[in-house]
């Protein structure tokens, strides 16, 4: 494997995936995973083949749980901040799926020098979805860059998005409701046609917090919402469908 336990640091853990076997090391004192990343790497639609980037990947949560589930040809996951960089590449080597997945560690502004135009079939990105960014403490804090949009904007991510995508490739984003006539319009100024919408209910009768966005490079104007999807019963357990997404083999056997 050429990795061992010994070379964990302080605050890091080794996390159980339940999906393939795969494993994922996290620190408690950055950014952790969430549901969202789960939804959206189960929502990505990823053929036989395709070649896959996903910008601000954090730990490499969204890339290591894809390699799993579908059968693309190959991973790339882009990441500003050094220490979630080496987070991801050391759960690469663990997993021994360094063969299929690569982690960068530099700034998405740079991704259209660093790779040609039209490199990629699939574009994802679990973005920083707050775009006020007064009363930070600390603005270079891995949380505060993770949730905050410091290093990039929306326009960069979907401007980028675009620029890396063939004709005809697929971007995939989660991300706040209340940014989606942003998003919408950001889309049709850089040729991402949205064509399917979902929005994510923390539970009944709660306002959407999410919303998985499928938008089409140089696609053609049609766009499908889906049926809402409920994160958690009355009882606070996850819904069934929800369950779907954490089982192996992701929401559907593509």
């Amino acid at each position: 494997m050429g990795w061992s336990l010994m070379e964990l640091k302080e605050n890091e853990r080794i996390d159980d995936l339940q999906c393939h076997g795969r494993m994922l090391i996290q620190n408690k004192s950055m950014f952790c995973f969430g549901i969202d990343a789960v939804l959206l790497a189960n929502y990505a639609v990823v053929n036989e083949g395709d070649v896959c980037m996903d910008l601000c990947t954090g730990n490499g949560i969204i890339p290591v749980l894809m390699e799993a589930k579908t059968k693309g040809k190959h991973y790339t996951g882009l990441e500003i901040q050094k220490e979630s960089a080496e987070l991801a590449r050391k759960s690469v080597e663990l997993n021994n799926t360094a063969d299929r997945i690569d982690i960068v560690n530099d700034d998405l502004k740079n991704a259209v020098a660093l790779y040609k135009r039209g490199r990629f079939d699939v574009v994802t990105v679990n973005p920083p979805y707050m775009n006020e960014n007064h009363g930070i403490v600390n603005p270079s804090s891995p949380k505060a860059i993770a949730r905050h949009e410091i290093c990039c904007t929306l326009e960069d991510i979907i401007s980028t998005s675009s620029a890396l995508l063939r004709d005809k490739g697929r971007f995939y984003m989660v991300h706040r409701p209340q940014r989606l006539v942003q998003i919408f319009e950001l889309c049709h100024s850089y040729r991402l046609e949205p064509k399917r919408m979902r929005m994510v209910y923390p539970s009944y009768g709660k306002n959407a917090n999410m919303v998985l966005i499928e938008a089409v490079r140089g696609g053609n104007s049609q766009l499908t919402t889906e049926p809402p999807l409920i994160v958690y019963n009355e009882d606070g357990g996850y819904t069934e469908d929800v369950l779907r997404y954490y089982r192996e083999g992701g929401e559907d056997e593509r």
